[in-house]
């Protein structure tokens, strides 16, 4: 049960910030007395914790997106209202996700947890979180959002299926890279995981039933709610922090424990698997 409230706490601390929950899932578990992989369903499970923390923070706007979403359907408000436009978006977005996931489900639970992998990752997309952050123009807010964008979006997402990518840290450095605000793409990325996140864990829940894992279900179930609390107030920290910061701390952080990762597997003190 420990164990469980840890992970938690680092699921909630780590999802929103672009430096991959399911990497910090993947890599504490090593170092934990079961040392063990708390493997995909449990990472999934537990972020359905802190993605109700994001339907919680942005309530007001999600019942605005849904209902205009709606009306604009059954024809009583224009299809290019702004609001009804973002539900389309979100659908739009979600697309590569579902399909991928569905696609590379088997190397999702097994090849792409590999510590290499994970560690490859966090350098590799640390240095283009970077790169993005010092070269975007940052000038287009949200309403600037086109439909074409939303699918890249909905690509950098899907890339947060490898552990080491950061959902949040792909789509927010697409956003970048597209020359949106640093508010405006992590405002979009988070709504954008909702559906994503919420069918993903609800599907490993099912999945998962009856299953052997490391973590039984009232464990999984108290780490899901630390994550949901932990995840609350970082959020509403991180908005504020990167309206007037870079990603540079985040960056080097990523470099520095990709690095790190690869140094104990090098020395045989992690086993890739």
């Amino acid at each position: 049960m420990l164990e469980a409230i840890i992970l938690g706490f680092v699921q909630g601390l780590t999802e929103f910030l672009p430096i991959s929950s399911s990497a910090h899932l993947r890599i504490l578990g090593e170092f934990l007395p079961n040392a063990a992989d708390p493997g995909a369903a449990f990472t999934a499970i537990t972020q359905l914790g802190t993605e109700t923390a994001v339907v919680v923070f942005f309530w007001r706007d999600i019942v605005r997106i849904v209902s205009h979403w709606f009306r604009a359907i059954r024809g009583k408000i224009p299809h290019d209202d702004p609001d009804a436009r973002m539900g389309w978006l979100i659908i739009i977005g979600s697309i590569p996700i579902v399909v991928l996931g569905l696609l590379f489900q088997d190397q999702i639970e097994t090849t792409f947890r590999s510590l290499y992998v994970v560690a490859t990752m966090l350098i590799v997309f640390g240095i283009v979180l970077g790169l993005a952050d010092w070269a975007g123009a940052k000038r287009r807010k949200l309403e600037d959002l086109t439909y074409p964008h939303g699918l890249y979006f909905g690509l950098a997402q899907s890339l947060a299926l490898i552990p080491g990518v950061s959902r949040s840290g792909g789509t927010i450095t697409m956003g970048l890279l597209l020359g949106y605000e640093r508010a405006a793409a992590a405002r979009y990325a988070f709504l954008l995981a909702i559906p994503a996140v919420f069918g993903s864990g609800f599907y490993q829940l099912f999945m998962s039933m009856g299953e052997p894992a490391v973590y039984g279900p009232v464990e999984t179930a108290v780490a899901t709610a630390v994550a949901f609390g932990v995840a609350i107030l970082i959020i509403a920290v991180f908005m504020k922090w990167i309206s007037r910061h870079s990603f540079l701390p985040f960056v080097i952080y990523r470099i520095a424990l990709g690095a790190t990762i690869l140094i104990l597997l090098g020395v045989g003190v992690l086993e890739p698997f």
